[in-house]
């Protein structure tokens, strides 16, 4: 680009870091790489409250952080950011998510992780009384067909859910560019957000785990088919009093039924082989990962899944489901099983648990296949997408 083309590019960062879970994982590490290798273009980051001093920008003169103390999927925010995006004058702005306001004021690009909200619409997996929760699908189905619609281009994090756009929505898939997340390195990255240096002696003592376990990472949505693994782990605990069910999750309405269900279905036993941690911080999650006999993944659709490849960065190996786009995420490089099928499920367990061979195999398929996935590439490509966007009016 020549001196007077430097263009003004804004990103959606209000869900950078911890405080948007798996989106602020891609909104951060989007954001931190791409100010670090465009110093040329300038750059616009709206945040909100609770994570604009978490952006560290140094002296980047180039870098403007806006507080934009908008909450997501609000209609405030179909009115607040299109004035936050007009008063910076921006060439393009990002949305890493769904949620593009109705009335943009300039092109943008879209990143969309799933279509989960299409697939799982069902009273079961929300709080919501039944008729606001129909109203907010509505709107949902409404604002993405608008915003895939108006997008100068669409980012996807897998074909899978290129493919569910281009099926559900009738979108020329050439407007759609895959680009696959990375792995943080949860103990020793520059990722400041999620990690820290704390003594891991005791650890998992500190959480009531001195038994074999397996473990789960993750939420408790519906679709990630959690009652299926509570209630089938009964069977491999009946063959095995001495194992464990490790459940690592920041506590919420769903968390607790599928809390409530495991007190149910293990209500003669005492204590109980599932053990609830709640939230774990990434640097003592590393000895979860390291100590576990397997990685369990049940979710019946991802549109990436970020945890198992994390898992195995951490030599976990990893039995997952083969939903979604699990297959296309993690290669052979994980043993598969039917989310649905129970008996699938625990002779996919036991030949982790009974093969140490197997399991070793696993673990050195997983170190080597998580290293495709690399969080400065995906930014690379992803401002390679804002670049071509100025290469016509």
């Amino acid at each position: 680009m020549k001196k007077d083309k430097k263009k003004r590019i804004g990103i959606d960062a209000r869900f950078y870091g911890p405080l948007g879970k798996g989106l602020g994982r891609y909104t951060q590490e989007v954001v931190d790489n791409i100010i670090r290798l465009d110093q040329f273009n300038n750059y616009v980051i709206f945040l909100r409250e609770e994570n604009f001093d978490e952006l560290i920008i140094d002296d980047k003169i180039n870098v403007k952080k806006v507080l934009a103390e908008v909450r997501w999927y609000t209609l405030k925010e179909q009115f607040l950011m299109p004035y936050f995006i007009w008063k910076e004058k921006l060439d393009l702005v990002h949305f890493p998510h769904f949620n593009v306001p109705f009335f943009v004021p300039t092109k943008f690009v879209i990143t969309i992780h799933d279509l989960i909200l299409t697939k799982f619409k069902t009273i079961r997996a929300t709080t919501l009384h039944p008729f606001v929760y129909k109203l907010k699908n509505w709107a949902y189905r409404f604002i993405i067909k608008r915003a895939l619609k108006n997008s100068r281009r669409i980012i996807t994090v897998s074909n899978f859910t290129k493919n569910d756009i281009v099926d559900q929505f009738g979108i020329n898939p050439e407007k759609i560019s895959v680009i696959y997340e990375g792995v943080a390195n949860l103990s020793k990255g520059r990722d400041s957000l999620f990690v820290s240096k704390l003594d891991n002696s005791k650890i998992l003592s500190d959480y009531n785990i001195d038994n074999p376990f397996l473990l789960y990472v993750g939420n408790a949505y519906p679709h990630k088919n959690l009652d299926f693994l509570v209630e089938s782990f009964l069977d491999l605990y009946n063959q095995n009093n001495n194992l464990r069910l490790v459940l690592v999750g920041k506590e919420d309405y769903f968390y607790k039924k599928i809390k409530d269900l495991a007190q149910l279905t293990f209500s003669f036993h005492s204590p109980s082989p599932v053990i609830f941690t709640g939230y774990v911080p990434d640097d003592k999650l590393e000895v979860f990962y390291q100590k576990a006999i397997a990685y369990i993944f049940p979710s019946l659709y991802e549109g990436f899944g970020l945890p198992p490849l994390e898992a195995m960065a951490k030599g976990c190996p990893v039995i997952s489901s083969n939903y979604g786009s699990m297959p296309e995420i993690l290669g052979d490089s994980a043993i598969y099983f039917d989310p649905k099928n129970k008996v699938d499920f625990l002779e996919k367990v036991n030949m982790m648990f009974n093969d140490q061979k197997l399991r070793a195999e696993m673990i050195a398929r997983g170190k080597k296949h998580q290293q495709k996935y690399n969080w400065w590439e995906c930014a690379f490509k992803t401002w390679q997408i804002y670049l071509e966007q100025f290469l016509w009016k």
